[in-house]
């Protein structure tokens, strides 16, 4: 039986007008981003970018794409014929956690909106910064996140790959330890284009308001588990990935560990469902031996079915 994992972006993914050509060729996608009301649907397709990136609209677009995309693909295969489980970077978990049927579609998208309001908001309170860190290692960034504690909050929160690593924090701090890394020998640092320190503990806030909103949605027993962010284990508990989703608000993003913990346990076939291919290029830095497929348009979704066949 042929072992996949399928895999899901964050913030950071989205584009204007993604998703457009699996709305106008399958009906199951069409019916997925319909669903998604009017006014998201929109911002999707005709944007403009600057409101799509805003972060109460671009993680429901991103969701709501990368439903449509997986909706598509578990269609157009025999499903008994594999293995599957799940993982998503950051609101990518969220995703996945709606394609393993943990919650239905309507219900996710409910509770990724909530999610989106409870980041911005703990932002509004904590101002802040995130940036990737290239070319240097987990400890060195490390410890360059505690030399510069002083100056406020600066964390390592996004572990993605070897190599690359996302901090998040005050902005002095931050900025601060930019510079500290280019003087370590980083090959590049780049300031994110999100609206707030998302994953450092200055989201404590909006993972006190997830942990309310949590306790309104009845969790099912999925068909498959997930790899979760915080701790980069697979999960089928509906109480346990509860507690999960509240800690991975205020918590690091262990993508690294999760692909390596995946392709231990044998998952040899990874798909990424959704606009771009962030997470297949961060798979051949984790392990080049390894290959992503996608799923984004029809030719995509054709490719990636004649890989399965062979």
């Amino acid at each position: 039986m042929i072992k996949i994992a399928l895999i899901f972006p964050g913030q950071g993914s989205q584009s204007v007008g993604m998703g457009k050509n699996l709305y106008e060729k399958y009906p199951k996608a069409k019916e997925i981003i319909d669903n998604a009301g009017d006014k998201i649907k929109g911002i999707i397709f005709d944007g403009p970018e600057e409101t799509l990136k805003a972060t109460k609209y671009s993680q429901p677009a991103i969701f709501t794409v990368s439903a449509a995309a997986f909706e598509v693909f578990k269609e157009n295969i025999e499903c008994e014929k594999f293995e599957f489980c799940a993982a998503g970077h950051s609101l990518g978990e969220y995703s996945a956690l709606y394609c393993a049927g943990f919650l239905d579609f309507k219900d996710t998208l409910e509770l990724v909106k909530a999610r989106g309001r409870f980041i911005q908001n703990a932002s509004d309170k904590n101002p802040g910064l995130m940036a990737a860190i290239l070319g240097i290692e987990k400890p060195v960034v490390i410890n360059i996140c505690n030399e510069v504690s002083s100056l406020g909050v600066c964390e390592a929160v996004n572990f993605n790959s070897p190599g690359q690593i996302v901090i998040s924090g005050n902005k002095n701090a931050v900025n601060k330890a930019l510079d500290i890394a280019k003087e370590k020998g980083a090959l590049k640092t780049v300031i994110l284009n999100v609206s707030g320190p998302f994953h450092s503990s200055l989201m404590s806030s909006a993972a006190d308001d997830m942990e309310q909103e949590l306790q309104k949605y009845n969790f099912k027993k999925p068909y498959f588990g997930i790899w979760t962010n915080c701790d980069a284990q697979l999960t089928q508990e509906p109480d346990v990935l509860k507690k999960k989703l509240v800690l991975q608000v205020k918590n690091p993003v262990k993508w690294d560990d999760t692909m390596k913990n995946a392709i231990l346990n044998g998952f040899e076939h990874f798909i990424e469902f959704g606009h771009g291919k962030i997470l297949s290029g961060l798979l051949r830095r984790i392990d080049k031996t390894k290959k992503a497929f996608n799923v984004e348009d029809s030719e995509s979704l054709q490719k990636t079915l004649e890989e399965l066949n062979k």
